[in-house]
């Protein structure tokens, strides 16, 4: 029964919805989502192969755009594509980015460059590019972490990045409310996505890695992709139209208990 009225939601009908970093993790599982309730969705991504898996599997109307939001330029393009595809934008989640990890010594500017330069430099021009096609009454959802609030070692650059993304849901709003636009952060525990398994790590340090994480997080579990993707949908959708600046805490309890 719960299912079924899940299923039934269609709250972004004739809506089109735009997830940067659309082709695997969380992305994904908010794309197809929108699309299950109705949207029109644009995904964007750095990789060829898993853009077009993911929008075959999300439905036959997707727009796959490569695009690394890292460069201006190229998410220039991605806007041109969506607007001549659907000529408008109701909901973006601002989802594209990167985690690696390392100790304060060992942290390059190139490494620091890269995080930022995909984390808050392309969270904050996909915002300023897509403008010009969000209309009163459209949303925009930021991927932050909890990362921002605990002081987890080898974090320092990574937690930063997304701190920053909770200040500019806020700065944002404050800019954006009088064009109707909302702007709001979830801030995501640990989930269960392919991050742990791109550290290449012994199947030991694999197990015991996932296993210390769960024990940071009172639920006990990782949290599923899915779970995320119902929050951004909500933070999107009208029924959440006098929430903005807001961040939404969804870990398990692990920076919140």
């Amino acid at each position: 029964m719960t299912e079924g009225r899940k299923m039934s939601k269609q709250r972004f009908t004739g809506k089109v919805a735009v997830v940067t970093g659309g082709n695997s993790g969380i992305g994904f599982a908010a794309a197809k989502a929108y699309a299950q309730e109705g949207a029109k969705v644009a995904i964007t991504g750095r990789d060829d192969k898993t853009l077009a898996a993911a929008a075959k599997e999300i439905g036959p109307d997707t727009l796959a755009v490569r695009a690394d939001v890292s460069k201006i330029s190229e998410i220039e393009n991605a806007m041109a594509e969506i607007k001549g595809r659907f000529g408008k934008i109701d909901a973006l989640f601002i989802n594209a980015g990167i985690g690696k990890f390392l100790p304060v010594e060992h942290v390059s500017e190139a490494f620091f460059d890269e995080t930022m330069g995909i984390n808050l430099k392309g969270a904050f021009f996909t915002v300023q590019k897509a403008l010009p096609l969000m209309t009163k009454g459209s949303a925009v959802v930021l991927n932050g972490s909890i990362n921002a609030h605990i002081g987890m070692p080898n974090t320092t650059v990574y937690g930063a990045s997304k701190a920053a993304l909770i200040s500019l849901a806020k700065t944002l709003s404050g800019e954006l409310v009088g064009r109707g636009i909302r702007v709001n952060v979830i801030s995501a525990g640990p989930i269960q996505t392919n991050i742990i398994t791109r550290m290449n790590l012994s199947p030991e340090e694999d197990k015991k890695t996932r296993d210390w994480i769960q024990s940071q997080v009172p639920m006990k579990r990782f949290g599923r992709p899915e779970e995320i993707a119902a929050a951004v949908l909500h933070l999107s959708s009208d029924e959440s139209s006098f929430t903005i600046g807001s961040e939404l805490i969804i870990d398990g309890g692990m920076a919140t208990l």
